[in-house]
C-alpha cells in the first residue's frame, strides 16, 4: 500500500496519543493522573441539553444549509457585536464542525503550495499540520520571555511569499492574551504588508484577574477586512462533543470556504446546531462559576509547580493550562520534553503534554481542567518525579 505523500507527511497529534497511553494504562488498572485534557471538566448547561432533546422530539433531524442554519449565524452575529464589538452580516458566517473545521476551511481556501504562514510559538498543536496539509509552509516566530511574539521583530519575518498570520488569543498551550496595544500594532504590520489574519479566539470566555479579550478584528476597518475570526461553543459552554465551531470574515472568503464544505462535510450535525443557538442565547452565568473554579485550581498549579527546584511556570490570563519550563531537569536520559513525559507517565503515572508538541522541547503543558483533588496528587507525584532528578 502506498499512501499519498499528503498524508506520509502529517504526524499524529500528541496531545491525544498521550492522552490515549494513560486510558489505556487506566485500563490495565494502573492509577494515572492525566494532565493532558483540552477540553472542559464541566458539564453541558441542563437548558442546552434540552433544547437539543427539543430538536429531536420535533424532527429536526435533515440536512441544514452547508453554512449552518440562519437562527445561528444570526445568534453568532448578536454575539460579535455584543462581545466583540463586531459587526458582521449573516453572509459573513460559516458553522462548521467544530471551531478545528473552520480554522481548516479557512487555511485550504486561502493558501496556495509555497505561501507562508507566521506562526507564533508556543503554537496548538494543529496548526502546523493544517498547513501542511495545504502545503503552505509554517513560519515560526519566537516568543519573548513572556511567550508572547515582539509586534516590532514580528516585520523581519515577512516575505513576499508571507500569506497569513496565524494569532491564537487567548493562547493554547500558554495561556497568554495580547493586549489591545499588542493587537494594534500587530494589526498596523498586517495591513501595511496586506497579510491575511486568522485570529483562534476559542478561549476568549476563560479569562482571569480582571483581563480582557479583544479581538484584532476589532481594532480597525483595514483590519476586520484582512481578518477571519474563529470561535466555538466547545471550551465557553463546555461542549466539546457537539462539535460547532465558527467563522467570520469578508463574504468572498466566507462563500469560499462554504463551498469546500459543501463537498467535505456538508453542514454541522443539526441537533447540535440548536444546542448552540442556546447556548449563545441563553444565560451566561455558568461561565463565571467555571472561571472561578479555574481561577482557584490555576493559581494552587502555579504555586506549585514554581515550588519545585527546576521548573518555572508562569501563571496564565487564559485558557485552562499552565506551560511550564522544565528543561533545567533535562539529563544523559532526558534530552527533550517527550523523554520527560514518557519517563514521568510511566513511573510516575502522571500525563502531560510534551512541549515539543507545541514548537518548545524546553517545556511541558498541565491542563487544570480537572479536579483540584486529582491536581493535588497529580502535582505530588510530579514532585517527588522531579525531586529523583535533582538528586
Amino acid at each position: 500500500m502506498k499512501l499519498s505523500k499528503r498524508a506520509q507527511l502529517i504526524n499524529p497529534s500528541l496531545t491525544l496519543s498521550i492522552t490515549a497511553r494513560a486510558k489505556e494504562m487506566k485500563k490495565q488498572g494502573l492509577d494515572v493522573i492525566s494532565f493532558g485534557a483540552g477540553e472542559p471538566d464541566f458539564d453541558t448547561m441542563i437548558n442546552i441539553k434540552e433544547a437539543a432533546k427539543k430538536a429531536i422530539d420535533i424532527g429536526f433531524t435533515k440536512y441544514t444549509a452547508t453554512s449552518g442554519i440562519l437562527e445561528l449565524k444570526e445568534a453568532i452575529a448578536a454575539k460579535f457585536r455584543r462581545d466583540n464589538w463586531l459587526d458582521y452580516e449573516t453572509g459573513d458566517i460559516i458553522v462548521s464542525t467544530g471551531a478545528k473545521q473552520s480554522l481548516f476551511n479557512m487555511i485550504m481556501t486561502l493558501i496556495d503550495p509555497g505561501d507562508e504562514i507566521l506562526i507564533p510559538v508556543p503554537y496548538w498543536v494543529s496548526y502546523e499540520e493544517m498547513v501542511k496539509i495545504a502545503e503552505g509552509k509554517c513560519v515560526f516566530v519566537k516568543p519573548e520571555k513572556n511567550l508572547k511574539i515582539d509586534p516590532i521583530k514580528l516585520e523581519k519575518y515577512i516575505t513576499s511569499k508571507t500569506k497569513m498570520l496565524l494569532i491564537n488569543s487567548p493562547s493554547n498551550p500558554s495561556g497568554v492574551i495580547y493586549t489591545e496595544k499588542e493587537l494594534k500594532q500587530i494589526a498596523a504590520i498586517c495591513v501595511k504588508h496586506n497579510i491575511y489574519v486568522l485570529s483562534d479566539e476559542v478561549y476568549e470566555k476563560l479569562i482571569y484577574d480582571g483581563k480582557k479579550h479583544v479581538s484584532i478584528a476589532s481594532i480597525n476597518d483595514k483590519i476586520k477586512e484582512l481578518t477571519i475570526v474563529v470561535n466555538g461553543v466547545s471550551k465557553s459552554y463546555a461542549m466539546t462533543g457537539w462539535r460547532i465551531g465558527y467563522a467570520a470574515g469578508a463574504e468572498e472568503i466566507i462563500k469560499a470556504a462554504t463551498r469546500l464544505q459543501d463537498h467535505t462535510t456538508s453542514n454541522p450535525c443539526s441537533i447540535a446546531q440548536k444546542a448552540a443557538l442556546e447556548a449563545l442565547n441563553g444565560p451566561q452565568d455558568h461561565i463565571k462559576k467555571m472561571t472561578k473554579e479555574y481561577t482557584r485550581r490555576r493559581n494552587y498549579m502555579v504555586e506549585k509547580l514554581n515550588s519545585i527546584r527546576g521548573v518555572s511556570a508562569p501563571k496564565p490570563d487564559g485558557a485552562f493550562y499552565v506551560f511550564a519550563n522544565i528543561s533545567e531537569l533535562f539529563n544523559n536520559q532526558i534530552k527533550g520534553s517527550m523523554d520527560f513525559c514518557k519517563k514521568l507517565l510511566d513511573e510516575s503515572h502522571v500525563a502531560a503534554i510534551p512541549g515539543i508538541a507545541f514548537g518548545d522541547d524546553q517545556s511541558i503543558r498541565f491542563s487544570y481542567a480537572t479536579g483540584l483533588e486529582n491536581i493535588k496528587r497529580g502535582l505530588d507525584r510530579f514532585q517527588k518525579f522531579c525531586d529523583l532528578l535533582n538528586k
